[in-house]
């Protein structure tokens, strides 16, 4: 199964990123081949929209699965229709989330936010 995690550098020690839509990379791991890519989040410099921006990243990834700690209600929305299942990261490690999801310890995400959509900052 190939997963989709936000990650704060292009490497397997950095740590789980908090925003889905603001991270600087993703991590693209397939359980099976234990291969792994680290792709530059485009969205990241935009002024709005960049959670729905990185979920089509995600989307054309082809990936099954999306592992974060929390996802705006536009983006959960586009990954939803591409049949991509959203789970809740347990910690910063990014190993310790992908052997929970092996070992189907990782729940889903349900706590999907309004999303900032340009307010604030």
């Amino acid at each position: 199964m190939k997963i989709a995690i936000p990650v704060d550098d292009k490497s397997m020690e950095t740590s789980v990123c908090q925003s889905f839509g603001r991270t600087p990379y993703y991590l693209i791991y397939d359980t099976e081949s234990k291969e792994s890519v680290f792709l530059d989040n485009s969205a990241v410099a935009s002024q709005g929209g960049a959670g729905i921006k990185a979920a089509q990243t995600i989307v054309d990834s082809k990936v099954s699965a999306l592992l974060t700690p929390r996802c705006g209600e536009n983006a959960a929305d586009v990954l939803k229709a591409a049949n991509i299942k959203l789970y809740k990261t347990v910690n910063a490690s990014i190993q310790d989330n992908i052997d929970a999801l092996n070992d189907g310890k990782l729940s889903l995400l349900e706590d999907i936010h309004p999303g900032f959509h340009g307010h604030g900052g």
